[in-house]
């Protein structure tokens, strides 16, 4: 028998629009503007960790066959954008994930993504920390150096500690057998014996240079140099990601190309590089700090929902 009911209540969807009208009011107030960008995309993520969905489009009346990539995020036209002048601007819309699917997990899902020039990390912070606490009413969240966790729940410091030893403490506390890269090993320690007890609202910034991604390499975040970026975690839930944006056309071509090579030294399809932001970044990106929140995920938070189902229509199952 087919199940045709949606999987969130009428109720929770009521909330949830509630909860989406505070955002755009949150916006509207500080003169953010609300931008509207193609989901579809001929060029396709370059982070070798996600995986997106394709398909051809197919011209009428026949001809060559043209692969198209749905969005894992709006991020790529959004600093196009930004290097054309739009100044502060937000978005939320659904992208999509290939695999990921769970009690917090569903291809398919809401995204909430703004870029504010002239903001750094730091100052980025300040205001993803002011919308959740609005939408929340929880209390602000702590700020904590990335190495900083590691020394205070696993007595590490990964400034000293050699590849050996973080091995060894990678098989020892999350019992696997495998090898990995340095970074392997930090993310890890950090998914299986750090995050599940970042209950409270806690920022955590200041992470290894070696996983920038698209954030500036700082110094005085950390001892060392690193990367500029932060994340946000309640309840042991990843809830946003925030970079201080690299504009370095260049560095950012490197990192496509290295994000390449990782994908063919794993055994994974190589995609088309996002050529128009190089363009974009060569033409000239302002300084700015950008963030993307899970949206489904702060409903889930703001209703005691423990599945990403309760809070959407139809979740994947039920789709």
């Amino acid at each position: 028998m087919q199940q045709w009911q949606p999987s969130a209540s009428i109720d929770a969807l009521r909330r949830r629009a509630a909860i989406i009208d505070r955002i755009r009011h949150f916006f509207a107030l500080r003169g953010v503007l609300e931008v509207d960008t193609p989901a579809l995309s001929a060029a396709a993520v370059s982070d070798p960790n996600l995986f997106p969905f394709s398909t051809a489009f197919v011209p009428d009346g026949g001809g060559e066959s043209d692969w198209r990539y749905l969005q894992t995020s709006p991020e790529y036209p959004m600093k196009r954008l930004l290097a054309a002048g739009s100044g502060p601007i937000w978005q939320l819309c659904k992208v999509f994930r290939n695999g990921e699917v769970g009690a917090r997990h569903n291809p398919e899902f809401s995204m909430l993504e703004w870029y504010r020039p002239g903001f750094d990390h730091h100052r980025l912070m300040d205001e993803v920390d002011e919308l959740v606490c609005t939408v929340l009413g929880c209390e602000r969240a702590r700020r904590v150096p990335y190495a900083r966790l590691f020394e205070e729940v696993l007595g590490l410091d990964i400034h000293q500690c050699d590849d050996d030893r973080l091995a060894q403490e990678g098989r020892r506390r999350c019992g696997y057998a495998g090898e990995l890269s340095r970074d392997g090993w930090l993310e890890l320690l950090f998914s299986h014996c750090i995050e599940p007890g970042l209950i409270e609202p806690t920022l955590v910034y200041a992470f290894p240079a070696s996983q920038a991604a698209l954030a500036q390499v700082v110094d005085g975040d950390d001892r060392v140099p690193s990367a500029a970026r932060f994340e946000l975690f309640i309840k042991g839930m990843e809830l946003a990601n925030g970079y201080f944006e690299l504009t370095d056309a260049d560095e950012q071509a490197r990192r496509f190309h290295s994000d390449q090579a990782l994908r063919r030294q794993w055994g994974r399809p190589v995609l088309p590089v996002d050529e128009r932001l190089v363009q974009a970044l060569q033409a000239g990106l302002p300084d700015c700090a950008g963030v993307a929140l899970g949206v489904d995920r702060l409903v889930m938070l703001a209703l005691g929902a423990e599945r990403i189902g309760e809070v959407i229509a139809f979740g994947f199952e039920s789709a």
